[in-house]
């Protein structure tokens, strides 16, 4: 197995077709012990309840890294900092001093692991542990769009947890502390990978106006990465937003950044809003141009927290709620008599892979972790429109997902088409523990008071 890290670090990573075998073989095993040992969960649990055993799974002292859940915890995803775990250290997510110190240790060693990925060169979407601080980086579709983002704002949720409202635990301070530390001795390798993920930009013509896409050529994998299509909105807006956020941590200056891209960075982002959203909604590939409107439009499109959106802007605003209507009014994007939305109203390509061990898995399914997202942007809206259009739609999508995790004993990572479980013959169905405090989060500022407390 190749191994590109200096000889001066305590970490190894590897990379080429022998570890992705190695690494393939550690993943089946899992998710088959997993299928066929996990214990059933007690019926019949309180939300409460579910909540401290999903955070003292996710950050259990004894883990070298922070865990999804089952049956993800022998694999780690850059990419969940960006989509998924934006509130781990917000302090209403909190249950006591002690957890705050988990998460903060946890959180550090985390972004440490990335960030020395990044720096051997490893920006991928999955590590996967090969012994002891030796790891292998796997990109199972493409490459990834969205690692980067991920561990940019790992990074930004540590330098930014003692400013965070009513931030009273000292872990939190302390966590602050070591996240400005990282920044400075990684900044020279973050800036470098964001050079070259600007760089690999390809020119996409469009009626003979000029564009810069991630992935104009080949896919890219975001969040949504089981998909095969080439020029998606998600995996572009993942890219701007890595950009925005690379700035707001001083890692990149705009100026330089602008001259890689040939464009000031603000004309990156209208443009890429005129070409995906040239029909009047946002598309959510351009090989979808021929299909009609509902089947042109994924979910994913709300993208992350402080990311591509910028719902203070108007027009931003037009394209939001015009593609918000189109998913709201069409049945088949919702699992009937709920507010839990599919990814799609069809199911993506697929390779032979998703054909026999994860069909659907991103199409007719509901991801709980999206429609936070579509919630949040929902609210969003609202706040900068002054007005109450969606309010009740977002607190009927979070009451949802509320029922559904205390239904099914956790907060699951997704949901088939008919509001079950998701199972296929090798996977019983994930229960993504470190995913909950983000839907604590949005909870709160949907209805105005916390789901739980602890104080």
């Amino acid at each position: 197995m190749k191994s590109p890290i200096s000889l001066n670090s305590e970490y190894r990573f590897y990379q080429g077709l022998v570890a992705t075998c190695v690494a393939n073989g550690i993943q089946a095993a899992n998710f088959l012990g997993d299928r066929f040992l996990r214990k059933a969960h007690r019926s019949s649990s309180g939300i409460d309840e579910l909540y401290t055993d999903a955070m003292n799974s996710a950050f259990s002292a004894t883990e070298s890294f922070l865990v999804t859940g089952a049956p993800h915890a022998s694999a780690y995803y850059p990419r969940d900092f960006a989509w998924f775990y934006p509130d781990v250290l917000d302090p209403d997510t909190i249950m006591d001093s002690e957890d705050a110190i988990r998460r903060v240790r946890l959180l550090e060693r985390s972004v440490r692991l990335m960030l020395e990925a990044v720096r051997s060169g490893v920006v991928t979407t999955t590590i996967i542990p090969a012994g002891p601080n030796r790891y292998i980086g796997v990109n199972y579709f493409s490459r990834p769009s969205d690692t980067l983002l991920g561990i940019l704002a790992g990074l930004e949720q540590i330098i930014c947890a003692d400013q965070r409202a009513s931030a009273s635990y000292l872990g939190l301070s302390q966590g602050a502390h070591a996240g400005r530390l990282l920044l400075i001795e990684y900044r020279e390798d973050l800036k470098n990978a964001i050079i070259q993920l600007a760089s690999s930009l390809e020119p996409f013509d469009d009626g003979g106006t000029g564009y810069l896409l991630c992935d104009a050529a080949a896919p890219r994998s975001a969040a949504t990465d089981t998909r095969a299509e080439r020029r998606r909105f998600v995996t572009n807006a993942c890219v701007y937003a890595t950009f925005l956020r690379a700035m707001e941590l001083g890692v990149i200056g705009i100026s330089e950044l602008e001259q890689l891209l040939g464009r000031e960075l603000s004309c990156y982002k209208a443009q890429l809003l005129r070409l995906f959203g040239k029909h009047g909604y946002i598309s959510h590939s351009l090989d979808c141009d021929n299909e009609p409107p509902a089947s042109s439009i994924a979910l994913d499109f709300v993208n992350v927290q402080l990311g591509f959106w910028d719902l203070r802007d108007g027009s931003e605003r037009a394209l939001f709620a015009a593609t918000t209507d189109l998913i709201i009014a069409e049945p088949r994007f919702r699992v009937p008599n709920t507010f839990h939305f599919l990814v799609s109203t069809n199911n993506p390509r697929r390779k032979m892979l998703h054909k026999i061990a994860s069909p659907s898995y991103q199409g007719r399914s509901s991801w709980p972790t999206f429609n936070v997202e579509f919630a949040d942007r929902m609210l969003d809206y609202d706040e900068f429109s002054g007005t109450d259009r969606y309010g009740s739609c977002a607190r009927d999508i979070l009451s949802d997902i509320r029922a559904a995790t205390e239904l099914h004993g956790g907060y699951q990572e997704l949901l088939t088409d008919k509001g079950l479980k998701y199972r296929t013959w090798a996977y019983r169905g994930a229960v993504a523990h470190s995913w909950f405090p983000r839907f604590l989060t949005v909870w709160k500022r949907a209805f105005g008071t916390p789901l739980l407390d602890w104080k």
